[in-house]
Parts: C-alpha cells; sequence; structure tokens
C-alpha cells in the first residue's frame, strides 16, 4: 500500500469556462448573499427616491446630506439593537411585541433615579451617576425580558399573548411610576450616550476606528482562507478575496468621510472658544458605536458559539432540539432575558437622545423592530435569520420613517406605509422560501 500526498484544497469553481451570466458567476465566486444585495438595493433606491423627490417638489434635496444621514445613523442605532435581539426571538419562533413599552418603562425608571433619587445622596453631577443609571437600566431590562421568558417556557403560555401582555402592562407601568410627567434634564455625561452635542467621537477618533475596521476586514479575509486549507474546504479564487476585501475598505472609508462631513453646529463652536467658520467634524456618533459593537458581539454569538447553534436548532425544530438534549425552555429564558437587557441598552440610547424621560418613549418601537428583523431576512417560520440583515432592515425602516418626515407626510400615512412594508417583506420571505426548498 503506498502512501498518497495530501494536495491543496480545490479552488471554488469559476464557471468561466462554461460560459453564462458573469453576474451569477461573480456571485458564486465571492459567496455574497444575494438577499443582502437584495436589500442594499432596496435602500438605495429609497434614498435616491426621497433625495429625488425632494429635489423636484421642494427644490431641495435634502435627503442625501451628510447633516441627514448621519441623523439617520443615529436614529437607526436603538431599533438596530433591539432588532438583533428580536432575531433571536422570531428564529425560535417566538415574538416580542412589549419591547416599545419596556423601553418607556426602563427610560423613566433610569429617569427618576438620576434626576430624583442619586443626586441627594451623591450629590448634583456625580461622575458615577451616569455608570449606575446604566446598570440599572440593563437590569431592569433583563429583568423583565426574564419574567417573559418563565411564563413563555415554564408557564406555557403563548408568546404572542405574554408580550401583549407586557406591552399594556409596562406602559401603564411607565405612567403610574411618575404620573406621567417628563423628568429632564438627565446627567450632562449620561445625555453624550444619545449622540446629542458632544456625544460623537470626531474626525481623528473615527479615523482610528476606520483603520481597526479595515484591519478587522482584512484578518476575517486571512483567517477564512486558513480555515478554509486547514478543513480542506473549496477555495475562493484570489480575485474574489481582493474584491470582498476592497468593497469592505470602500464602504469603511466612505463611512468614515461621510461621518467627518458633518461639521458641529455653530452655537457649539462658540461654546469651543472656536471662530464660527471652523469646520471640526462630529465623526461617528457614540450610540453608532455602540449599535455596531452590539452587533458583532452578536453575530459572534450567533455563529461562533454554542448558544447559537442552540438557537437556530431549536428554531429549525423544537422537538428534535428536545430529543437531542437541548434544554429548550431554559434556552427560551435565556433568549428573552437577552432581548430585555438589550432592549434597556436602547432604552439608554433613546432617553438619552430625547435627554429627558417619557412615558410615551419608545412607541411603537416594537413594529419597527419586528418589521427590521423581518426585512432583514429573518423567517417568521423559525430557524432562519441573520445579525446583519437585521441591521440593514433597522436602516431601511428608519430612512422610510426619515424621508417621510423630510417630504412633508403626517403621521397617519407613516404608519400605513410602515405596515404595508411589513406585509411586503413578509410575503417576500415566504416566496424566497418556497423557491429556495
Amino acid at each position: 500500500m503506498t502512501n498518497t500526498p495530501l494536495s491543496a484544497p480545490p479552488t471554488a469553481p469559476s464557471h468561466t469556462a462554461n460560459g453564462g451570466n458573469p453576474i451569477k458567476r461573480f456571485l458564486t465566486a465571492t459567496e455574497i448573499d444575494t438577499r443582502l444585495l437584495g436589500m442594499l438595493a432596496a435602500l438605495l433606491l429609497i434614498w435616491g427616491g426621497f433625495h429625488f423627490y425632494g429635489a423636484v417638489v421642494n427644490g431641495n434635496g435634502a435627503f442625501l446630506t451628510p447633516r441627514n444621514l448621519w441623523n439617520l445613523s443615529v436614529q437607526t442605532s436603538s431599533i438596530g439593537i433591539m432588532a438583533t435581539g428580536m432575531v433571536l426571538v422570531i428564529v425560535t419562533r417566538n415574538i416580542d411585541l412589549s419591547v416599545g413599552s419596556m423601553i418607556g418603562v426602563t427610560g423613566m425608571a433610569m429617569g427618576i433615579l438620576q434626576v430624583e433619587i442619586l443626586p441627594p445622596i451623591l450629590g448634583l453631577g456625580h461622575w458615577s451617576i451616569w455608570i449606575i443609571t446604566c446598570i440599572v437600566g440593563i437590569i431592569v431590562g433583563t429583568i423583565i425580558g426574564s419574567l417573559h421568558g418563565w411564563l413563555i417556557a415554564y408557564r406555557g403560555i403563548p408568546s404572542f399573548i405574554v408580550t401583549l401582555g407586557g406591552l399594556m402592562v409596562w406602559r401603564g407601568m411607565a405612567f403610574i411610576s411618575n404620573g406621567g410627567r417628563t423628568i429632564s434634564p438627565v446627567d450632562s455625561t449620561f445625555a453624550l450616550l444619545g449622540g446629542g452635542p458632544g456625544g460623537s467621537i470626531g474626525a481623528y477618533g473615527s479615523w482610528i476606528v476606520g483603520a481597526v475596521a479595515c484591519a478587522g476586514v482584512l484578518w476575517l479575509l486571512i483567517k477564512g482562507r486558513q480555515q478554509r486549507i486547514k478543513h480542506e474546504f473549496p477555495l475562493r479564487p484570489m480575485w474574489a478575496e481582493v474584491t470582498l476585501g476592497v468593497i469592505g475598505f470602500a464602504a469603511i472609508i466612505g463611512a468614515v468621510l461621510l461621518m467627518n462631513a458633518y461639521p458641529l453646529p455653530r452655537g457649539i463652536l462658540r461654546q469651543m472658544d472656536l471662530p464660527d467658520d471652523a469646520f471640526v467634524s462630529h465623526g461617528f456618533a457614540i450610540p453608532v458605536l455602540i449599535m455596531i459593537g452590539v452587533a458583532i458581539l452578536m453575530t459572534i454569538l450567533m455563529t461562533r458559539t454554542r448558544f447559537g447553534r442552540y438557537v437556530f436548532a431549536i428554531g429549525g425544530n423544537p422537538e428534535a432540539a428536545a430529543l437531542a438534549g437541548i434544554n429548550t425552555r431554559w434556552m427560551t429564558m435565556k433568549i428573552f432575558a437577552l432581548m430585555g437587557a438589550l432592549t434597556g441598552l436602547a432604552a439608554i440610547i433613546a432617553s438619552a437622545r430625547l435627554n429627558s424621560a417619557t412615558n410615551a418613549l419608545g412607541t411603537l418601537d416594537e413594529l419597527y423592530v419586528i418589521a427590521a428583523a423581518v426585512i432583514g431576512g429573518t423567517s417568521l417560520a423559525g430557524g432562519v435569520g441573520t445579525i446583519y440583515g437585521a441591521i440593514l432592515g433597522a436602516l431601511v425602516m428608519q430612512s422610510l420613517q426619515s424621508g417621510m418626515v423630510l417630504i412633508g407626510f403626517d403621521a397617519a400615512i407613516q404608519r400605513i406605509v410602515v405596515g404595508m412594508v411589513l406585509v411586503l417583506a413578509v410575503y417576500l420571505d415566504n416566496l424566497y422560501r418556497a423557491r429556495t426548498k
């Protein structure tokens, strides 16, 4: 018997020899998700449509401007953070209708804490007030989410009913907790977490973030190729690897340039003793960086851990997952607890951005969060969903809302459009799943 030397892993077929559609060959070689391309195309269409409409009807296109796109990124942050948790909930064939009301009650709890309770104890403006407030906000959200998960997993109440009840209960609790009064202003350091005046990292900080992100893209491409070689999986052509790297670098550099193109307003320049014509960039807003950090951590959780594998196993077939030894009830409770923690984090950003706590905070956010997850490719039938898709879905939803505000649509029309988009997204998801079976 002779020993056969191991050969190099095969390269993924490029199909150039067989001809065919060049776009299909490109997508096959680069392994780019077609649903991702569809969402990006829809996003660009929405942006271009609103900008063109504003230019024709109002005489100026205000949508595709650094100011509006910077504000859009900030507005997307809280919805995007919650959408990453909603992916896990929907993947496991559940739903959470209470996230908007949870933001209201959590925001009110944080407002009372940092305005009425902590200052008399620690002193007005104490450095630890914002830290204690953030910790308490995340804990409150986690406790509420855990309660929902316990009722669903261990008491057998459907998630629709539990969270529908939570939608009404927590909104009522937000009102009762302070008699419907608005609590403001919040701690000055806490307010920075909302991306308001001073709540950004500036041009140099943004370039540092961009450099780290480019290094991360390069590391992912190299590490991914090494893993394919190690496990003898087919390799992407080198031109495809280079193309993916160029696309990633271009997207990151473009985002940094866009964030740095929006200057600080004159009022803040005067506070900084700078001339009115000085150009000082905002850079990335703090809530945007928080959302990006959450997206990275949630992606790792979903794709690189046992917890993530269990989530998809439960969503694919709950009975088979239970027979395989997965404690589905404990997993369900942990998923809703995580959803609550992310909602608490979103409440921090939302109340900090508003610089106050109101019982109406987060109204209808549950609709936008669910729509963001579904538009991002999370199937209501369970078992399918991505974190990056949910973030893009949140950006699509917020773009629709922001664009309709800019062109003067009233709130009623905005709700009609959002409802239609949600139904259309589910319909397209059904068509996609039927074709891929």
